[in-house]
């Protein structure tokens, strides 16, 4: 497999094999993320694509998941996007699920129906980084979109019929814009109602505009059981009528899963003794924490 640059993958595609059909993010504006600022954007060449899963083919006996790298393949046209799912069910027939990352540009460029092609093809999960809730906060980090246009699109993939995995950020507010945000985060988490949520902490890492505003002290970021509280608010106001719900991340310091609704209660009164004993030997100590 020929990839380019470092591979970022969802912790849940761990076993998938790897497939890299974009080099870099279609967007890469984000302020917080350090992850494609190496790469410029490009889709590979259809004959690429196939060598790899020729390669694939040749060398693993059997292949059940795939995950297309890099941020945000969903981008690509939808021909060449059909083409490509059409040649990983050629080569690989044993693929029972294809993964994408995606952003709200990308998902709103394609229509429910052109969506719902792509699953009958084999996408059946996209990763959806909704980070915040909160219009200026998402204006701040340079998200490229609105919380009515996240919504939107992430709508439209469960209208298709794929299943929806979104990710929201702790701390990403910084300390004067903490509430707003967890409180706003729990109500666009409502309106979505993803199959899966993941819940990080924001991690300011050197290179990036945030790093730089943190350092000037523009950017505060909240303390260890703020962020705790934020998740409390989060767990508390989102309504979820069935979601695998996770906190487990290693940037986190309170390692939570939980299905909800059905652990919410439970979930909020772990997070809320936590909080008030503010022993920090209950969490995820700093030397293990990491992107």
């Amino acid at each position: 497999m020929k990839y380019e640059g470092d591979i970022i993958r969802p912790p849940s595609e761990a076993h998938s094999l790897l497939l890299q059909v974009t080099v870099g993010c279609s967007h890469n504006r984000c302020t917080f993320c350090p992850s494609f600022k190496d790469k410029r954007f490009r889709i590979k060449g259809l004959d690429e694509i196939v060598e790899d899963l020729e390669y694939a083919a040749r060398r693993f006996r059997r292949v059940d998941r795939l995950f297309l790298c890099d941020g945000d393949a969903l981008i690509i046209p939808q021909k060449r996007l059909i083409e490509i799912l059409d040649a990983i069910r050629a080569r690989l027939p044993g693929v029972g699920r294809i993964g994408t990352y995606a952003n709200a540009k990308s998902i709103r460029k394609k229509s429910v129906e052109e969506l719902r092609e792509l699953k009958e093809r084999g996408l059946g999960i996209v990763y959806l980084g909704i980070e915040s809730g909160n219009e200026e906060i998402l204006a701040r980090i340079r998200k490229g979109a609105t919380p009515d246009r996240i919504v939107e699109a992430a709508r439209r993939v469960k209208e298709a019929g794929i299943t929806l995995s979104v990710t929201v950020l702790l701390g990403i507010g910084g300390t004067a814009m903490s509430a707003a945000h967890a409180r706003d985060t729990a109500r666009v988490l409502t309106d979505v109602d993803p199959d899966f949520a993941g819940v990080l902490t924001v991690m300011i890492v050197p290179g990036t505009p945030l790093y730089e505003e943190a350092r000037s002290g523009g950017f505060v970021l909240p303390g260890t059981f703020a962020l705790l509280e934020e998740l409390g608010v989060i767990v508390s106001g989102a309504r979820f009528t069935d979601c695998f719900f996770t906190a487990n991340h290693a940037s986190n310091y309170l390692p939570i899963r939980a299905r909800m609704p059905g652990d919410r209660e439970k979930v909020l009164r772990l997070i809320g003794d936590v909080v008030r004993r503010g022993d920090a030997s209950l969490l995820r100590p700093e030397s293990m924490r990491g992107l």
